[in-house]
């Protein structure tokens, strides 16, 4: 995290709460500080101080704005993530509760939302502590149970009685890996990246071999250690609404099950031990892991990685974004295209 060092937008902040909050007075920001991660949208943690009917009122809040010039471009709507979360908020699956999503761009520049803090932590599985943080989690024991539970929950949560059937309900059989195929044609379009023949062949290869699904499900997209607040070794809250659809649930498992989410470790998501993830995912579910479909969604990952990262270094490039992480996902583009090359048998 780093404080924001930026007084006129707190006050922007500020002015726009107190808009919220009209029965509220002598309205403060403390510790303000932006979050250096994730790649669609800043975020901005801080505790709003206010009096209210005579309380002092202290509430932890994020708030999130789009740039709009992010990775994953249109596809990451602040707009509809706080739709889906406000669907979330009266089911069993940790979320955080949002209160407000603006589109008018007169107050912060840029659309954006504002909703809880959730207590807990989200450490990096990708450095050397985050990875000693969740290997003595998993030798404890209660975090992977619910880290599977949790993602358990999420799986057999009544979707069409949250009122989530807006983000497309999918026919049973191919329609939802076809689905997912043109959404990330559409941002390797997008990016002007130079043919790659190996992504040629690999999306020519998923489109061809797409298995049909006979459940449909809420999926997250990108459920790993990492998108997950953690608080006395329980998930507290699934972060990272970008990538939410109706589909396949074999789809969050594939991304479970893969070797990309985990460094230097057998266990799944650095956390989870693979025999116990199957027993107690199936038993929660009722749904039994099939391993052909993961494969299977593991080359489509491997397609919506690309498109990540084209996106993302052309975005770079033609000068729409500074940001200079963006410039150097250029290099993880050969990366991935040549260990689906090794999936596809060359």
């Amino acid at each position: 995290m780093s404080a924001t060092n930026d007084p006129k937008l707190e006050a922007r902040i500020l002015d726009y709460l107190k808009s919220r909050i009209p029965g509220g007075r002598d309205f403060s920001l403390a510790n303000v500080s932006r979050i250096a991660v994730g790649w669609s949208h800043e975020t901005w943690l801080f505790d709003l101080h206010y009096r209210e009917d005579g309380r002092e009122i202290n509430t932890g809040m994020c708030l999130r704005r789009d740039p709009g010039n992010a990775l994953l471009r249109h596809l990451s709507s602040l707009d509809e993530q706080y739709r889906v979360l406000k669907c979330l908020q009266d089911t069993a699956l940790p979320t955080p509760k949002v209160y407000w999503f603006e589109d008018d761009l007169a107050i912060l520049d840029m659309p954006f939302l504002v909703m809880e803090k959730v207590p807990g932590s989200c450490p990096s599985p990708w450095g050397r502590e985050g990875r000693a943080y969740y290997q003595a989690a998993a030798e404890r024991g209660t975090l992977p149970k619910s880290f599977t539970s949790t993602l358990a929950t999420l799986h057999t949560l009544d979707w069409r009685a949250a009122g989530l059937e807006f983000l497309g309900v999918p026919a049973t059989g191919p329609e939802f890996a076809l689905r997912e195929i043109a959404k990330w044609k559409e941002l390797i379009a997008l990016s002007d990246a130079a043919p790659e023949p190996i992504l040629t062949d690999l999306i020519a290869w998923l489109e061809a071999n797409a298995p049909s699904s006979q459940h449909v499900t809420l999926v997250h997209g990108a459920y790993r250690t990492g998108n997950l607040l953690i608080d006395d070794d329980r998930i507290s809250a699934v972060l990272d609404w970008e990538l939410q659809v109706l589909g396949d649930p074999m789809y969050d498992v594939a991304y479970v099950l893969s070797d990309l989410n985990r460094e230097g470790t057998p266990l799944l998501s650095n956390l989870v031990d693979r025999d116990a993830f199957f027993r107690d995912y199936e038993r929660e579910t009722g749904f039994t892991i099939d391993i052909e479909r993961c494969r299977y969604y593991n080359a489509l990952y491997a397609m919506r990685s690309v498109a990540f990262w084209m996106s993302a270094s052309g975005l770079y490039a033609s000068g729409r974004s500074d940001d200079i992480r963006l410039a150097r996902t250029a290099w993880s583009v050969p990366v991935v295209l040549e260990r689906a090359a090794t999936e596809l048998g060359y």
